[in-house]
């Protein structure tokens, strides 16, 4: 199998052209507080970094503003905590899989925290329960993680947990840590808002949510389409009603409107991501939305 961890990186390459890996870096360290006071190099500026931290002797040999950057007093640990339910493995809304937009996501934050020198973990769930897998800082590692979520998220896998995968983090993850929830397009019930306030009062956490497929045939014929949920296929001559289309409309909207409203609620930055392309930039928005509620 060809590498994941590669793919994040060619990725992370291609977005480093307009300069939103060098925002997202900036980002995710502004995400830990506190830091020592150890000198290791300097970096350019980017929006979201302290004014005090920039060196102004630096800047002007330079002609551009450059921030010191400081060697972290201890290590952050990130956790991965990922849905591997089947649900995943179905279309997004770009016609990707949803699992290789959850690969990139959670590979992208996992190799900026392990550049930051941060340890990267593990916990992913459906149905037949929770598996954590330990921390670590190399890229093998890492390797090792995405392709864990990659192994796990396919059709044949259980229905998705989102609360037991809570319930598990809630239990075994201990310390302060960081977490990055990816998940399908879910509706959070009490039991799962109860666990997230749970988190919040002890982890910082950011939430991605991978967006569901159009069910719905727009124009055109409609293609077979297949309920990964149900097992089911769904009629064609059913999607093609304009009056479905347009209940099937309102019903995703509110849906998603209700779990951006509860994670909002909860003090949960969150996204959602529709395809590949959006995943840097859309990490980064996260990240940016965090920081600023936390001021």
């Amino acid at each position: 199998m060809p590498s994941l961890l590669l793919r994040v990186k060619s990725k992370l390459s291609l977005a480093a052209h307009r300069r939103v890996v060098d925002l997202l870096e900036g980002g995710y360290a502004s995400v830990h507080h506190g830091r020592s006071h150890d000198f290791d190099d300097l970096r350019a500026y980017v929006p979201g970094d302290e004014v005090r931290d920039i060196d102004w002797k630096a800047t002007a040999r330079h002609g551009q503003p450059l921030v010191k950057r400081y060697i972290a007093s201890r290590r952050q640990h990130l956790v991965l905590v990922v849905d591997t339910g089947r649900d995943m493995a179905a279309t997004a809304t770009s016609g990707e899989v949803k699992r290789d937009i959850a690969v990139l996501a959670a590979g992208a934050l996992g190799y900026i925290a392990a550049k930051h020198g941060d340890v990267v973990s593990l916990v992913a769930g459906d149905a037949d329960g929770a598996r954590a897998h330990p921390a670590g800082a190399t890229e093998r590692h890492l390797e090792l993680l995405l392709r864990q979520i990659d192994a796990r998220t396919t059709l044949d896998a259980p229905h998705s947990d989102l609360p037991g995968l809570l319930r598990w983090v809630a239990r075994g993850v201990r310390g302060r840590c960081t977490l990055l929830v990816v998940t399908d397009d879910v509706t959070l019930d009490d039991d799962a808002v109860r666990l997230l306030r749970r988190l919040r009062a002890q982890h910082e956490i950011v939430w991605l949510t991978i967006g569901d497929a159009d069910l719905m045939t727009r124009s055109g014929h409609a293609a077979e389409v297949y309920d990964v949920r149900e097992l089911a296929t769904l009629p064609a001559w059913l999607r093609e009603q304009a009056p479905l289309r347009g209940e099937f409309d309102r019903t995703t909207e509110a849906r998603r409107g209700d779990t951006a409203r509860v994670l909002e609620g909860l003090g949960i930055s969150s996204r959602r991501l529709a395809s590949r392309d959006e995943v840097v930039p859309g990490l980064f928005a996260l990240l940016e939305e965090h920081r600023r509620a936390r001021r």
